[in-house]
């Protein structure tokens, strides 16, 4: 399961995503925003990023307009690995040797074509672990002694 969460500059592309997860029969829960009123995008990383720490989801496809504050939100949240692309080279690097488990898109960025390609590309790609794995576990470490 993915979860997925937009404020008003990254509504459309969600929706968007939406479709192409739909065709590929991909299950999400959609957090919001469910219009193009102005949101928060600290509380839409919010509801997203907490699907995840419960278990609910594995991981997440947030949204804004630059896909930059909602990553920076999430980034926020224990055991939130966040990496905002806008490029299929990042978002295959960023499974591969971050273990990100949330990845970001600008609305204002990003079209609907590279978005679709771009969220394949991250819910397909594994963790490749070994020194990765050591680093992954050094930011861990970041957020608990975090002050």
């Amino acid at each position: 399961m993915i979860v997925l969460a937009a404020d008003h500059g990254g509504y459309l592309l969600k929706e968007e995503v939406k479709k192409h997860l739909d065709a590929k029969g991909v299950q999400y829960i959609d957090c919001g925003s469910y219009t193009g009123e102005s949101v928060d995008y600290p509380d839409m990383a919010k509801l997203a990023c907490e699907k995840i720490q419960s278990g609910e989801a594995e991981k997440g496809i947030i949204f804004c307009g630059t896909g930059i504050g909602i990553s920076i939100a999430a980034n926020k949240m224990k055991g939130i690995r966040c990496c905002v692309c806008s490029d299929t080279f990042s978002a295959k690097y960023t499974r591969l040797h971050n273990d990100a488990n949330v990845l970001s898109m600008g609305g204002r960025v990003v079209g609907p074509g590279l978005a679709c390609e771009m969220v394949d590309i991250f819910l397909e790609t594994e963790f490749e672990g070994g020194r990765h794995a050591r680093r992954v576990e050094k930011l861990a470490q970041l957020e608990e002694n975090w002050k």
